[in-house]
């Protein structure tokens, strides 16, 4: 199945009044929402292989650019945690999800990993723990403005200037912004604990350069939940977009979403 074999891309008005791009795939069983990383969306691999398999299996899915990213409106130096997190809860809203009656799978990836458990905080607070079906994290990276940031790119970013770093994933830099660097200070988790009581799987690559492997351990004991599995893939990057990888994600997927 090809991109052009999913459905159409369709658009949402946000809050703030701003289009938000996302493809819905209706279907039974409990509704797929993958949540991209760090500047990504949803025209990556593993979403798109995740609604692939998905309406394979008649599953519903829904994938979503983030407001500042992919095909959405706005401005990516805007975007923030607590925005983020506002427009997938709207979304799920939209596509009717996020009940006892119709449950979700969240998947995220990375940045949308740490997104991934706060909306799952965010929905079981408003709609109890029965909205969630499970949450399936890829190098889910929870705090990583505290521990995957230099002293030094605290103190530029405090004082409200961009920080560029070298992406070893494409030619230009990455540029962290000030945004969502002070709102992100509001969802710090690892030492709190993560208030979700659903099933919680980590794909997690060991020879990941971006998130140390280690956090898995941490995630694990942070969750309320006591149905946690950690998969170490020990010759995993931060990616994990191998066929293999993402053979492990789509069926990681699919027996949580049994």
């Amino acid at each position: 199945m090809t991109e052009a074999d999913l459905p159409a891309i369709q658009h949402f008005t946000s809050a703030e009044g701003l289009s938000l791009a996302y493809r819905h795939a209706p279907g039974a069983g409990p509704l797929i929402v993958f949540l991209p990383g760090y500047m990504s969306d949803m025209a990556g691999g593993k979403a798109t292989a995740a609604m692939a398999d998905a309406m394979a299996r008649g599953q519903a899915c829904l994938l979503l650019d983030y407001s500042g990213c992919g095909e959405s409106e706005g401005d990516f130096a805007d975007g923030t945690l607590s925005r983020w997190r506002d427009e997938v809860l709207a979304l799920i809203d939209h596509v009717v999800a996020g009940t006892a009656d119709r449950p979700v799978v969240i998947v995220g990836s990375s940045m949308g990993g740490w997104l991934m458990f706060i909306v799952a905080e965010a929905l079981s607070e408003r709609a109890g723990p029965e909205a969630l079906k499970a949450l399936v994290g890829i190098a889910p990276a929870p705090d990583f403005t505290d521990w995957g940031y230099s002293a030094e790119q605290k103190a530029t970013l405090e004082k409200g200037e961009v920080w560029f770093e070298d992406n070893i994933y494409g030619p230009d830099p990455t540029p962290y912004h000030p945004a969502f660097f002070h709102d992100s200070a509001h969802h710090r988790m690892i030492s709190r604990g993560i208030a979700v009581t659903c099933p919680v799987r980590v794909l997690q690559g060991q020879r990941d350069p971006d998130v140390p492997w280690e956090l898995s351990l941490k995630i694990a004991d942070a969750l309320t939940s006591q149905d946690v599995r950690l998969s170490i893939i020990k010759d995993g990057d931060h990616r994990l977009s191998r066929d293999t990888d993402i053979a492990l994600l789509l069926s990681t997927i699919a027996e949580v979403s049994a």
